[in-house]
């Protein structure tokens, strides 16, 4: 069974940086688009970033624009998401995904990890 595990969520101030992990086991990175979408509580499901394997082009969400940013290290089988500049409205749990393709296509993914905790809290 293909597999991801996100690490690196926690507790952090408001104005507070995480940067969060996704990593891969039974498959490489390469060959799929990797999203990060998030979970707060009593909501739906959110997209936040979608970055692509054939070149690495990403995108953001609208409330995340300018201060989170994806990045990928195929070496490392692992995709990250930097998270500057933390609100309140940032806590959720962070879930990784893995499209069916190789560009981010909505419905697409295929292959979810089980979740991360970020609480932005004073």
């Amino acid at each position: 069974q293909l597999q991801l595990v996100e690490s690196g969520g926690g507790l952090v101030q408001p104005g507070g940086s995480l940067r969060l992990s996704c990593t891969a086991s039974a498959f490489t990175l390469d060959f799929f688009a990797i999203g990060w979408f998030r979970q707060a509580p009593g909501k739906e499901r959110e997209g936040v970033s979608c970055i692509s394997s054939y070149n690495s082009s990403a995108n953001y969400a609208d409330s995340v624009k300018g201060r989170f940013a994806i990045s990928r290290d195929n070496a490392k089988n692992t995709v990250y998401l930097q998270m500057n500049s933390l609100k309140p409205e940032d806590t959720a749990v962070y879930y990784c995904a893995a499209n069916r393709y190789d560009y981010c296509v909505n419905n697409g993914f295929a292959y979810w990890g089980q979740g991360t905790q970020v609480t932005v809290s004073s």
